[in-house]
């Protein structure tokens, strides 16, 4: 099943969500369509046009959007006076219900990957009447224990990598919470000290990602730019846990009774490894959980699984 083709937005704008803070909109496809929002990763990686491609244009009206501090969205997180205190979990959700009030939408399908599965979920579980259908791939939760896997017990995967990247922070840091230390520096007053943080932390998530043998270095990490804003919203977000309960979204997840929704994982992801979509599907009957082998992270084998869930989510009843 092919990705369907990127296309031209029909209308954009940028929404005053509080704050200080202006999030940037398109929506695409079809204006009478179904409607489906997009929760882009990260957390900074911004909304790209990529992501219409899992959508058929003449059966969806979708929408993208670039996070606080992101993309399009003003300020952005690379700004070395931007204030990330209003740039949390439950901001962010808030954001996305102004969107929907703001676009004149009732109920919409809501895709996510990564962080955007974490974002995705807090959203639904805050929200669940606004919800239709649900399709979340790379599915991550953002707990402490999944932070401390991937920033520390990773080491074990990529001995080598991990002792380079554990060793970009001082001394005295080294053994306490990696995320905070690597914020810390990526706000510090010397531009240069800021530049390497983002250039190592970026480095290191470039590696713990990929664990199959079709894994292809980010070409976003060269850009400068990017790669401060994705390194101080990641590092902000994950030594908060997101702002989450220890296990807040899993609890949460039976305010998902009767949306239907597809979790599709790679059984080779490590750097989230599959006992997290299995341990949600198990507390969330109307989802479907499909393990693609041979996947890692973010891999491209399982956009077919994605394309297929949207497919038949396009059928059902808004």
């Amino acid at each position: 099943m092919s990705l369907y083709p990127e296309i031209e937005p029909y209308d954009s704008g940028m929404l005053d969500v509080g704050d200080g803070h202006r999030v940037h909109w398109e929506t695409y496809g079809n204006p009478d369509g179904k409607p489906a929002v997009v929760v882009h990763g990260g957390p900074g990686s911004g909304c790209t046009p990529g992501w219409l491609r899992y959508f058929d244009p003449e059966a969806y009206r979708v929408v993208l959007f670039d996070q606080r501090g992101c993309g399009r969205s003003t300020p952005r997180a690379d700004d070395p006076a931007a204030d990330l205190s209003t740039n949390t979990t439950p901001h962010l959700v808030s954001d996305i219900e102004r969107l929907r009030e703001r676009l004149g939408i009732e109920r919409w399908l809501v895709l996510g990957a990564s962080w955007g599965s974490t974002l995705g979920l807090a959203y639904a579980e805050t929200h669940p009447e606004r919800v239709s259908e649900m399709v979340l791939f790379s599915v991550v939760m953002t707990t402490r224990r999944e932070v401390e896997w991937v920033t520390r017990a990773m080491g074990r995967v990529f001995p080598e990598e991990w002792e380079r990247f554990r060793n970009g922070v001082p001394e005295a840091d080294r053994d306490g919470d990696l995320a905070a230390a690597y914020s810390r520096l990526l706000h510090d007053p010397d531009p240069e000290v800021r530049d390497k943080a983002a250039r190592d932390w970026c480095a290191w998530e470039d590696t713990h990602v990929a664990t199959a043998g079709d894994h292809q270095p980010d070409p976003a990490f060269e850009n400068p730019a990017f790669r401060m804003v994705f390194a101080r919203l990641v590092t902000h977000y994950w030594s908060n846990a997101a702002w989450l309960e220890d296990g807040a979204l899993l609890k949460g997840a039976e305010r998902l009774a009767g949306i239907p929704g597809a979790l599709i994982h790679g059984r080779l992801d490590i750097s989230g490894p599959p006992d997290i979509p299995w341990q949600l599907a198990r507390v969330w009957p109307d989802a479907t959980l499909v393990l693609v082998d041979g996947a890692g992270h973010g891999a491209p084998t399982m956009n077919e699984a994605v394309v297929a869930a949207t497919g038949r989510f396009a059928a059902l009843p808004r």
